[in-house]
């Protein structure tokens, strides 16, 4: 009887060596980013209680009523996170991050989980990176938000990219674009898409999302937001559009674009590509001045963006950009016998500490199969070491691309090794 073999959950994928590099590479330009634009890290935990992502997501949401990987525990209610501003807000309120004083600058990197269709840019466990700006109404912040976002994929090599903007307004435009849209849409009603229809009372906004064919001759010919903003709503979004000509961020407005939730308000943006397919968005953000009110905090100007690594990666692969590294040994011992082998344990810690990526033979194999394994580990010096070498101090180094070789002091080698 043949032993069960596991495989990882449908939409979940294993990051495997070699892959793991590239992983590696595009977050040290995220972090060194974050660096420079003067943003903090911050790292919230895999679950979050059910309430918060209701409220920070949305009742209403597909990523409510249908994606979550939900459970209980007695009484509580918990979710793996599906996104990360919510929990973000959630730690900047609990710890009264405000009180620090001046704008709260927050960047993060990790694992999301969406109970969805698995399919290409789309996981069931996705990652993520994204920034939240928290204490400032400024069009300064979204702007800085933006360009943050632009440098990453900039410094990643990614062209080809189109960011899209808009504006959402104040809840006073809001309300008004509400009004506005129920009565265009309300003639129409039987023409809707089921799930449309369920969206005109609560939140019409919602309606320009949809993805439905039957919806989509209705939404190109509905009201624009643009058309009902506020004095103060067209004011920041002018400066929005000012500040990002000025740092020649090039820019096309979508009138379409919209966020359907309350506490959303004013700048909202989007990141898209033409190489990965129909589900073109890279990221994208905006302004939810009324979230962290929403979830019990103060009232508190933020704005943010999120990025998913996945479909970063897939645009790169269009692209025929590649982030992968090959991972090679600075220095590989190769022993013949028992003391050389105790040897080479020994001088392992000091080569590491020089800074050396250090490895020797695991597995008793003979001095062919080591120096094999040297040239599989891609290696760029051997130090071969036996009883001869021991006695006088003097220790064959090969420098394994040019075929050389020379015996020296250790101290020497080392000296040798960490200079090439």
């Amino acid at each position: 009887m043949s032993k069960q073999k596991f495989q990882a959950h449908l939409g979940m994928s294993d990051i495997l060596p070699g892959e793991s590099s590239a992983w590696l590479r595009v977050e040290k330009i995220i972090r060194e980013t974050a660096r420079e634009f003067h943003f903090e890290e911050i790292r919230t935990p895999i679950m979050e209680p059910t309430e918060l992502i209701a409220r920070g997501v949305g009742q209403l949401t597909d990523i409510v009523s249908k994606e979550m990987f939900a459970f209980e525990r007695g009484d509580d209610k918990y979710v793996l996170r599906p996104e990360g501003t919510a929990p973000v807000c959630r730690a900047y309120t609990e710890h009264n991050l405000g009180q620090r004083g001046g704008t709260q600058k927050l960047f993060y990197i990790g694992p999301f989980f969406r109970a969805e269709r698995p399919q290409k840019g789309r996981r069931r466990q996705f990652h993520q990176f994204g920034a939240e700006l928290m204490g400032s109404a400024d069009p300064l912040a979204d702007v800085e938000i933006i360009h943050f976002m632009m440098t990453v994929y900039k410094k990643a090599g990614i062209k080809g990219t189109s960011l899209k903007i808009n504006s959402v307004g104040d809840p006073e435009s809001r309300k008004t674009y509400k009004t506005a849209l129920q009565d265009y849409f309300r003639p129409h009603l039987d023409k809707l898409s089921e799930i449309s229809k369920t969206r005109f009372e609560s939140n019409p906004m919602r309606i320009l999302d949809s993805k439905e064919e039957e919806d989509q001759d209705l939404i190109t010919g509905a009201p624009k937001i643009t058309d009902y903003l506020s004095e103060s709503s067209k004011a920041h979004y002018e400066l929005v559009k000012k500040y990002l000509a000025a740092l020649d961020i090039p820019f096309v407005e979508d009138s379409r674009l919209v966020r359907g939730l309350d506490y959303y308000t004013e700048t909202a943006f989007e990141l898209v590509s033409g190489d990965i397919g129909s589900q073109d968005a890279l990221g994208g953000g905006g302004r939810y001045d009324l979230l962290i009110e929403e979830i019990g905090g103060q009232p508190t100007p933020a704005v943010g963006f999120a990025c998913g690594f996945e479909r970063l990666f897939l645009a790169a692969e269009a692209q025929g950009i590649s982030f992968e590294k090959e991972q090679s040994a600075d220095v590989y011992i190769v022993t013949r016998g028992d003391e050389a082998r105790l040897w080479a344990l020994k001088q392992l810690p000091l080569l590491r500490s020089n800074g050396l990526s250090a490895t020797m033979d695991y597995a008793g194999r003979s001095i062919k199969a080591q120096m094999k394994d040297a040239n599989r580990e891609q290696a760029k010096f051997a130090i071969i070491v036996g009883d001869s070498e021991l006695e006088t101090g003097q220790f064959t180094l090969r420098n394994m691309t040019e075929s050389t070789e020379e015996a020296m002091a250790l101290d020497e080698l080392i000296s040798k090794i960490t200079s090439a």
